[in-house]
């Protein structure tokens, strides 16, 4: 055989290897939000397109508005585009966030809080673990999240669960169950967003309420991935690690060095609460995670 013929087989044996693996990826969306997903409130304020690709959420005096996903996962990552209520949305809460529903629930919650026209926008996220949360942060996004859509993500498997924005990592919640912290490992949780009246707290603690006259107000999706662990009653099949379940590896144990300096700023710069810095709030009793490693 000739040294032609050779790397053509060797780039061919490559190239089948890739698509093998891609072709196990986990990778469930439909890319049409009609099919991944069904509507559990508001029909008539839930939009989407005749395609099925994008799809928006109203709330006014009337309704809000929510969907979810027709699967339960566990582990994964999962990717959604968002543009955010534009204005003086002040007293409004898009909701993007993971949960199983069981009375000792786990949860992943990413929470937009409308704000008042020229102020920005606050980001909080939370974790509930067997039930207990009391785990909330907040950022101020850098951008305007209502001129454009942005990437948020959430990478979740055995080690941690990273919150990004645009790809950037903004929290890490570590897994310190070998410590006694809670993590959520065991139960799946499906997908859902909503868009709803938080008036009595979402915005400087309730002060800003609703200005209905501002509305309606509108959220808009498109563009998601869900790369994830489809649950099929087996906690075992989607706790391994394989190349389906890539976010189980270990080089996704861990932020990269690269990923650590994007925190640190985001940390620096636009952080404005982090409960493992309130001692007022718990006494001087910190959780046990905050004298922890955060990655």
């Amino acid at each position: 055989m000739s040294q032609i013929n050779v790397r053509l087989v060797i780039f061919a044996v490559i190239l089948v290897a890739n698509l093998l693996q891609v072709s196990l990826s986990a990778v469930v969306s439909s890319g049409d939000f009609n099919k991944d997903f069904f509507v559990t409130w508001g029909p008539s304020h839930v939009n989407t397109s005749a395609d099925g690709k994008t799809r928006s959420l109203t709330l006014d005096q009337e309704s809000g508005s929510a969907f979810a996903s027709n699967q339960m996962f566990l582990f994964g990552r999962i990717d959604m585009k968002i543009k955010l209520v534009p204005g003086h949305s002040a007293g409004t809460v898009l909701a993007f966030y993971l949960s199983s529903d069981q009375p000792k629930r786990d949860e992943i919650d990413l929470e937009f809080l409308g704000n008042v026209s020229g102020q920005p926008y606050i980001l909080q996220t939370n974790v509930y673990a067997d039930g207990i949360d009391n785990r909330e942060e907040r950022i101020y996004l850098w951008f305007d999240p209502t001129r454009d859509f942005h990437n948020y993500s959430v990478l979740w498997n055995l080690h941690q669960i990273v919150f990004m924005v645009d790809w950037i990592p903004i929290r890490v919640y570590k897994n310190h169950a070998d410590k006694g912290v809670a993590y959520p490992r065991w139960q799946p949780m499906g997908i859902k967003i909503s868009l709803w009246n938080g008036d009595s707290w979402a915005t400087r603690g309730g002060k800003d309420k609703i200005n209905w006259s501002k509305g309606p107000f509108v959220a808009s999706f498109k563009d998601y991935i869900i790369d994830a662990c489809v649950w099929n009653g087996n906690p075992r099949f989607c706790r391994a690690e394989s190349s389906t379940n890539w976010w189980n590896k270990d080089q996704y144990s861990t932020l990269t060095s690269m990923q650590r300096r994007w925190y640190k700023w985001v940390r620096l710069h636009h952080m404005i609460y982090d409960y493992c810095q309130d001692n007022q709030r718990f006494n001087n009793n910190l959780p046990t995670e905050c004298s922890l490693p955060k990655y």
